[in-house]
């Protein structure tokens, strides 16, 4: 299994629009005095992403810009979730030729996430 982690500059405020805008939910999350995250991780279904500020723990991580694809069962609800919220929806919901339905918005600080329904473990799909 693999588990992204990702820093942002502000990780409260990603937090924040993580729950409210794609119903990720928070699992742990572990802050410094000052308010900044050390360590959280957010779940979604049985997947999951680790979350921290930037510049906390281990200096070689930088805030870099990711695409991470997400496996939900009703992408049309997770995007009107996502519209309603504010996020910037980069591709708007549509049936792909291999049989997923899917979109794309961007989170505040540039990182894509795709939702659909494609999960290339299900070897009946195919």
């Amino acid at each position: 299994m693999i588990i992204p982690a990702l820093r942002y500059d502000d990780a409260q405020a990603a937090i924040n629009f993580l729950e409210r805008a794609f119903g990720f939910h928070r699992k742990e999350v572990h802050e410094n005095g000052d308010g900044s995250v050390l360590h959280a991780e957010l779940t979604s279904g049985r997947g999951m992403v680790m979350i921290g500020s930037a510049g906390q723990g281990d200096k070689q991580f930088d805030t870099g810009r990711a695409s991470l694809y997400v496996i939900v069962a009703d992408p049309d609800a997770v995007h009107e979730r996502a519209k309603a919220a504010g996020a910037e929806i980069t591709r708007e919901p549509q049936d792909m030729d291999y049989g997923s339905r899917e979109f794309s918005a961007r989170d505040p600080e540039g990182n894509v996430w795709s939702f659909g329904t494609y999960d290339p473990f299900d070897v009946t799909a195919a």
